[in-house]
């Protein structure tokens, strides 16, 4: 196997492929194998925040059991919302135990992040629709209010809502619906301050204007907590509860974007939780490794909701039932491990290491943040972060992630060590001296 065969891949099938060949066998925690070298990468990275408990997690080898029925999962592919079988039975009752509220007692499982947050905008559409007509209001709920520098996916109605890089959507038709400015804090300084901040009041006026503008229109409200593809940038649980009692006031669904943040990256089940927020739905995948909709609350005052309707809402396979299969392991595993808090734990290391960075290096590194593993850094330009990203990996074989304009982010699986954390904290640090000489010398 050599690098020609990637390059296959480069020439006919699309993607940015990396020149590692993962080995899927070899590969275990935070360390990817190359299968063409037997090279080792500490992946800071994991599949862009997907793996959930890093490569070949050793609860998942070994049991016969689960391995007869991953593999007669994997040999036939059911189309789950009409066929029922045990193991999408088990996987929803643990599902449903681990992550659901008991007042967001509904879920929809589809393949997909995007079409997670596409979902969760149909069954918006349709609540709000019917609210109107209750009420005498002829009127379709058919817009979406939503955030600068957000990233809810790339396919139909997503795309009306990213707004990261302009590649991403240029040229592709969207639907003008209503966008505020983001009022993103990412000095952790300022995230206990009890009153709203100039910004925050300015989302706000113009969230209201939206309102006013397009009345009974607006059928959600739809935020990423943490804004991930746009660079890590975090709302404040002040803002985000003043949006919430907004969009009550204007009956518009309060809708979180958890496809990145959830399943126990900020230390608790969802990201909203860490926040203190409830949200009416609740968009789910990576980690999960099966992607939907979780929902209640607002939702279940209308009684033939988009959940309740036969075939409002459905998909040939409705998720993949190998996934749930895994995915009903990887719960069990969290829980016994009890990983979501032990992600709060090795995550406060990690955020101490990267304030050391940043005291140590101040001309290079600012605004050190995270909630439990979900953590970054600001560093001075695209240019600096690219060249220290590439640095890590080809000097010390490190994966970091880049995201939005300058920022570097880390996004270790929940069970990761210290001891992985320190070494590519270490490798981390060395490049970016290395990269404070070579500023210095010019």
């Amino acid at each position: 196997m050599n690098s020609s065969e990637i390059d296959y891949l480069r020439a006919h099938v699309t993607g940015d492929f990396s020149d590692v060949l993962v080995d899927v066998r070899a590969s275990t925690g935070c360390w990817l194998v190359n299968e063409r070298d037997g090279a080792r990468y500490l992946d800071m990275s994991m599949f862009f925040a997907s793996a959930a408990l890093g490569h070949n997690h050793p609860g998942l080898h070994g049991d016969e059991e689960f391995d007869e029925a991953l593999l007669a999962a994997a040999r036939m592919k059911p189309a789950n919302p009409d066929f029922a079988t045990s193991e999408q039975i088990r996987f929803a009752e643990t599902f449903l135990k681990a992550l659901a509220p008991d007042d967001m007692p509904y879920v929809f499982f589809i393949d997909g992040g995007a079409a997670a947050v596409e979902n969760a905008l149909k069954v918006a559409f349709d609540w709000k629709t019917q609210h109107n007509a209750a009420r005498g209001v002829a009127v379709r709920g058919s817009r979406v209010l939503h955030l600068e520098h957000a990233f809810h996916g790339r396919s139909g109605y997503t795309m009306s809502l990213t707004n990261t890089d302009p590649a991403k959507t240029r040229d592709f038709p969207a639907f003008d619906w209503p966008r505020i400015p983001s009022p993103a804090v990412n000095d952790m300084g300022r995230w206990d301050e009890p009153e709203l901040l100039a910004e925050e009041r300015q989302a706000l006026a113009a969230a209201g204007s939206a309102f006013r503008r397009y009345g009974d229109e607006i059928a959600c409200f739809v935020f990423e907590p943490v804004q991930g593809e746009g660079g890590d940038r975090h709302l404040r649980p002040r803002f985000l509860a003043a949006m919430a009692d907004l969009c009550r006031a204007h009956d518009a669904l309060f809708v979180a974007d958890e496809v990145q943040s959830g399943f126990g990256a900020t230390g608790d089940r969802w990201a909203c939780e860490t926040l203190g927020l409830e949200p009416d739905l609740i968009a789910f995948g990576k980690k999960a490794q099966v992607c939907g909709v979780l929902g209640g609350r607002r939702v279940r005052e209308v009684e033939n909701n988009a959940f309740r309707a036969g075939s409002r809402l459905s998909s040939t396979w409705g998720g993949n039932l190998a996934d749930m299969v895994r995915a009903t392991r990887i719960l069990e595993i969290i829980e016994r491990d009890g990983l979501f808090t032990a992600a709060r734990a090795t995550g406060a290391h990690l955020l101490q290491g990267l304030r050391e960075l940043a005291s140590d290096l101040p001309e290079l590194v600012t605004d050190p943040r995270g909630r439990g593993l979900m953590c970054a850094i600001t560093l001075p330009s695209r240019e600096v972060r690219d060249r220290v990203v590439g640095r890590a990996f080809t000097k010390h074989g490190v994966f970091f992630l880049g995201s939005g304009e300058r920022e570097l982010r880390w996004r270790p699986p929940l069970c990761v060590t210290e001891a992985d954390l320190v070494t590519a904290l270490e490798a981390l640090r060395d490049v970016l001296k290395e990269e404070a000489a070579e500023g210095a010398g010019t």
